[in-house]
């Protein structure tokens, strides 16, 4: 085999592989799931998205069959009740993705169940006439691929509508000053900064997003604690309530507080 044909072979292997790769690059922080199929599965206490179709957006993708963690939350508590109560966790979900250290996640603000259409007749309903596809003497047979997606299209059922609206509400903290901390277990989570006064201080868990990300590079390089001026949603699961970092700023105490 000649030289120039053993290049040839190492660089369509490198472009097979690099293609492979950006399939899996994580999406941009912040983007917006609008109605997307999949299927609700839990493990070791965590709960996962798996799409049923590929997701990109200008800088990332997602193939399908991926699962993606999903973030505690309201709507996160709302949908893991309804699953209870379904043999078939299928779901369409609006939400926002985060990325944090190179993954994504999914916090969750929406969501409808979704099932296949039933073939069967309800007692006593008149029997359905079964239309024939793809018979011998068709003149346009229909594409296989096709046929397949008519016998496996999804609906919503429409008293599931009113459902998926019964969501508790979540809540925006803006501009208050705070310092970046860990609890006991090592995850992050926020202070709120007293400011001098005598009142108990409120810790938050936060939820991993780029902007927590940045913060946490920013507080690595200074040897004192940093205060932040923070703004995000607040969410609630379990009794517990997180946070969801939206913008944090460096904040100056001119030395008139302390931590």
């Amino acid at each position: 085999m000649s030289k120039r044909a053993v290049i040839l072979i190492f660089a369509f292997l490198s472009c097979v592989a690099s293609a492979g790769a950006a399939r899996q690059t994580p999406l941009r922080d912040g983007f917006g799931l609008t109605g997307v199929d999949g299927k609700l599965s839990t493990a070791d206490g965590k709960w996962f998205f798996e799409f049923d179709s590929e997701i990109s957006d200008d800088t990332g993708r997602i193939s399908a069959g991926s699962v993606v963690e999903l973030l505690p939350s309201t709507a996160l508590e709302k949908i893991t009740a309804d699953a209870q109560k379904r043999a078939e966790a299928d779901y369409r979900l609006w939400g926002n993705v985060t990325k944090y250290r190179g993954n994504n996640f999914i916090f969750p603000i929406y969501f409808l169940p979704v099932s296949p259409v039933e073939e069967q007749n309800k007692p006593g309903e008149p029997s359905k006439v079964k239309i024939a596809i793809n018979e011998p003497n068709d003149a346009l047979a229909i594409p296989e691929e096709i046929v397949k997606k008519l016998k496996n299209r999804r609906v919503l059922r429409q008293e599931q509508l009113k459902e998926g609206l019964q969501l508790k509400q979540d809540y925006i903290l803006a501009d208050r000053t705070a310092f970046l901390d860990k609890r006991a277990d090592g995850e992050p989570e926020v202070a709120l900064d007293a400011l001098g006064r005598n009142i108990q201080q409120v810790s938050l868990k936060l939820l991993p997003c780029e902007i927590l990300e940045l913060a946490q590079h920013e507080q690595s390089i200074e040897p004192d604690p940093v205060r932040f001026k923070i703004a995000g949603i607040i969410t609630q699961y379990k009794g517990e309530y997180y946070l969801l970092l939206q913008k944090t700023t460096r904040a100056y105490s001119h030395e008139n507080f302390g931590r």
